[in-house]
């Protein structure tokens, strides 16, 4: 699972070098994310200060994953990393509904971002295992996910934790990515 599938499904792209960038809000569960995708430890997890990148290479192909911090403090210096980003993946704490009002606002000047044109969006709807976590529908209906129209989106209930629906959600990454 992870990254090496996503890995074995591109290979038919030798040598093509990927970015995709990871944000959300802190406490969103991003760092927790990557570090499932790249099969590492999940248990000594810590707030990303600045950024975490993971490179793999297989098969000819590099993928690059982009971890930037969602602190508030942070989230200014976005906006340095957006360029050449192949997709977008940002990350919601479906648990965290105090916070939905936040994490759209962000969520829509990102995508408002002329160096992110057109880029494809995964929307994590994170922490699906906790009890009060808001299903994916009613977060796309509330962050009016519908009225996306310049790009090709999807939302994908997940849990990084337990890493349920996050196959899911690269196998729409990676089927976007064929599309380019």
């Amino acid at each position: 699972m992870g990254l090496l599938s996503l890995l074995r499904k591109l290979k038919s792209a030798p040598d093509q070098e990927l970015r995709i960038l990871l944000l959300g809000l802190d406490n969103a569960g991003k760092t927790t994310l990557l570090k499932k995708l790249a099969s590492e430890d999940i248990t000594q997890t810590t707030p990303t200060q600045g950024f975490n990148i993971k490179s793999v290479q297989s098969d000819g192909f590099k993928l690059n994953v982009w971890d930037i911090g969602g602190q508030r403090k942070i989230r200014p210096y976005w906006r340095n990393y957006f360029e050449n980003t192949d997709v977008l993946i940002y990350v919601i704490d479906s648990g965290d509904r105090k916070r939905f009002e936040e994490t759209g606002q962000e969520l829509g000047e990102i995508l408002g971002e002329e160096k992110l044109a057109g880029v494809p969006v995964l929307i994590f709807a994170n922490k699906q295992d906790l009890f009060n976590a808001a299903p994916a529908s009613e977060i796309a209906e509330g962050l009016q996910l519908h009225t996306i129209r310049d790009r090709t989106w999807q939302i994908q209930a997940c849990s990084a934790t337990s890493g349920e629906g996050v196959k899911d959600g690269l196998d729409w990454v990676c089927k976007n990515l064929k599309k380019k």
